[in-house]
């Protein structure tokens, strides 16, 4: 098994059993097992206990005692999820991989995934060490079987780190990092088509620091980040393994943080991927791993895994899994790290918003508004027709149709539209056909009428509209309904959260770049309203007015800055600490405001799983955030759904709605990823 370089801190969970004695625990494990039934308890407890190298000494301790094979009586006396996880504890970690690997490329169809899994993360020793195991364990050569298994770019991939070669982390060229760059940005984006053998070469080869040096100096030739060109350059399987090798470059711990909260979520639990991973990390990175789940998911392993699994098979995962990061409240200077990279990525990185809504080619209003009677004359309605037309034009063609169809019919198409279709189709339909800022005014108003407040829908839209939308709104809504924006929000909320709002409503936010003082003075303020500066400079009401203004008004750019040195300043991040600290609708609007200005597309993104996920459906949500983000940035949405749900926005629409309202759902998400 790899162990941690000399003077680097352990970092597994289970380490070697104190006092330990192969033959008493061989003894204990025979009595557990003898006679009829078996005493579970006692099996999970010792093995879970102990380290691999100490349960190698038990299986032969156990053969000298008894003539027999401990693996094999396992095997016999246990069954399911939980024989799968003993078992696998049992047996020396490059005998743990050769087997699942044989299991994946075996029988019928393969199991990609574990096999990027396994060989995008593993060292050049574990790699050695796996190769011989396989050899070992069944006479067969794993680059011939892998050969025989997979094919493509894909397969040479594979290859390549299976040999095990990787350069180590020693002295990096600068010069070298500057070529790789210009290789890897010529080989994808200049060229037409792509030289997948520059990306093996380099990815397969190159050193991890080198590669992270790479990968930051790509962000700034090109703006865009490595992950970013993989996905547009390369697909199948072959990219999936290419985002994972690029992932483990960056942070192996955060690669499996992030499989195993895919193993978790939704319906279902993927057994193998949570078996497999609690076993291989238990004694390299589990605690990386869980802190670095605890900030990204804001929930701890531990509580994940209890909340997801039972019995013995739970027990023994717990157990693995070394202690509950909820129950401690700590962040860690690890996490803290990964966060101060993801804001990094986030101020660096020049994404181009793209909407799935464009205007129409060859666009004829008039035959439009013809379409549109026709549908809803005489008997019954053709929503198919009212569906097709209306989301695939832009907003400024539709209001040309709506001009269009009063001049020749002298009939109000909202009206006629209204009178014809309803439920959650009719507002999804009359939302598209409204102007954008009269659209969100109307929103607004919606949350705000009747007994109780929709705060939600108020942070959202305040929350992430851009200074001229602001002042849009605040137009429509003075225009609509003869009353302003502050004056209806004044009424409607109150104490911080209504100051918060009426803040964000005025779109006064300032538009300039970071100012690095100013910077390290707000992040100051932040630590100290939040409680974990050292040296609080100022009274609390005065700090909490400079707080406000602070994310209310100072430009995204800046408030990168900002979070980035609160960071520094504090070993926290300061979306984790908001959460910790405060509390209600003035928490979330602080919250919303954090995330819209790390990546707003990803903030929608999470929205729109949380509106369809669970019982029932968030319509209301729903239907907003796609009429709303369908032409600014509904495809940046649809990749970062993706990316972090591991399921397309189109496949959540199609598995949540129905009827009329799907299909005209999956027409304003534009395709399938």
């Amino acid at each position: 098994m790899a162990k941690p370089a000399q003077g680097a801190k352990y970092r597994g969970s289970i380490h070697d059993f104190p006092g330990f004695d192969p033959n008493q625990d061989a003894e204990a494990l025979y009595t557990a097992m003898k006679g009829f039934g078996s005493d579970k308890e006692a099996i999970l407890d010792i093995i879970t206990s102990r380290s691999n190298r100490q349960r190698q000494e038990i299986c032969q301790s156990y053969k000298s005692l008894y003539g027999k094979d401990l693996i094999a009586d396992l095997k016999y006396e246990l069954t399911g999820k939980f024989e799968r996880l003993i078992v696998g504890l049992m047996r020396p970690p490059a005998y743990c991989d050769a087997k699942e690997i044989k299991d994946a490329i075996s029988g019928i169809g393969t199991d990609e995934k574990c096999l990027i899994e396994i060989l995008a993360s593993r060292t050049n020793e574990q790699m050695h060490q796996l190769v011989a195991a396989y050899k070992d364990a069944y006479e067969r050569d794993l680059e011939a079987d892998i050969i025989g298994d997979t094919s493509g770019h894909f397969q040479k991939m594979l290859v390549v780190l299976l040999q095990g070669t990787r350069e180590a982390d020693d002295v990096v060229s600068e010069d070298l990092v500057q070529q790789d760059v210009q290789d890897l940005y010529e080989a994808g984006e200049l060229k037409w088509g792509t030289d997948e053998a520059q990306f093996i070469y380099i990815l397969g080869n190159r050193s991890k620091q080198h590669l992270r040096l790479v990968f930051d100096e790509y962000l700034k030739t090109t703006g865009k980040p490595i992950e970013a060109s993989i996905r547009g350059e390369l697909s199948g399987d072959f990219e999936k393994l290419m985002l994972a090798v690029v992932k483990c470059i960056r942070s192996t711990p955060e690669y499996f943080a992030e499989r195993l909260f895919k193993a978790m979520k939704g319906l279902g639990t993927r057994d193998n991927t949570l078996i497999r991973i609690m076993v291989s990390r238990s004694e390299l990175d589990m605690l990386d791993i869980r802190e670095i789940f605890r900030t990204k998911y804001e929930k701890s392993l531990y509580s994940m895994i209890k909340n997801d699994t039972s019995g013995e098979y739970k027990k023994s995962l717990l157990k693995l899994c070394g202690g509950d990061d909820d129950a401690a409240g700590q962040f860690f200077p690890e996490a803290a790290q990964v966060a101060y990279q993801m804001w990094e990525l986030s101020a660096v990185a020049r994404v181009e918003l793209k909407g799935t809504v464009r205007p129409a080619n060859d666009f004829n209003p008039d035959a439009d508004a013809k379409a549109l009677r026709k549908a809803m004359k005489g008997l019954g309605t053709d929503e198919d027709t009212i569906i097709d037309i209306i989301t695939h034009r832009s907003n400024a063609q539709r209001q040309q149709i709506r001009q269009t169809f009063k001049s020749h019919f002298g009939r109000d198409l909202m009206a006629d539209l209204k009178s014809e279709i309803s439920g959650d189709l009719a507002r999804l339909i009359l939302g598209l056909m409204m102007p954008p800022a009269h659209y969100d005014a109307k929103q607004l108003k919606k949350a705000m009428e009747g007994a109780g407040t929709d705060e939600k829908a108020l942070i959202e839209i305040l929350a992430t509209r851009t200074n001229a939308e602001i002042r849009a709104i605040n137009e429509a809504y003075k225009e609509d309904y003869h009353k302003s924006l502050e004056d209806a929000l004044s009424s409607d909320t109150s104490g911080h959260f209504r100051r918060i709002l009426i803040s964000l409503a005025t779109g006064n936010r300032e538009e300039g770049g970071e100012n690095l003082d100013q910077a390290r003075e707000d992040a100051q303020v932040a630590a100290e309203i939040l409680e974990i500066a050292d040296t609080p400079s100022g009274d609390k009401t005065s700090l909490e007015t400079r707080f406000m203004t602070i994310l209310c008004t100072r430009s995204y750019p800046h408030l990168r800055r900002v979070f980035q040195e609160f960071i520094k300043m504090t070993n926290y991040d300061v979306e984790h600490t908001i959460k910790k600290e405060m509390s209600g609708d003035v928490r979330d609007a602080f919250v919303a405001i954090v995330q819209s200005v790390k990546n707003k597309p990803l903030f929608f993104a999470d929205k729109l799983y949380k509106s369809m996920k669970g019982a029932g459906t968030d319509e209301k949500t729903l239907t907003r955030i796609m009429v709303s983000r369908s032409e600014i940035d509904l495809l940046n949405i649809r990749r970062e759904f993706i990316e972090k749900y591991d399921k397309s926005l189109h496949q959540a629409i199609e598995g949540d709605t129905s009827g009329d309202f799907l299909k005209a759902l999956l027409a304003l998400c534009g395709g399938e990823d």
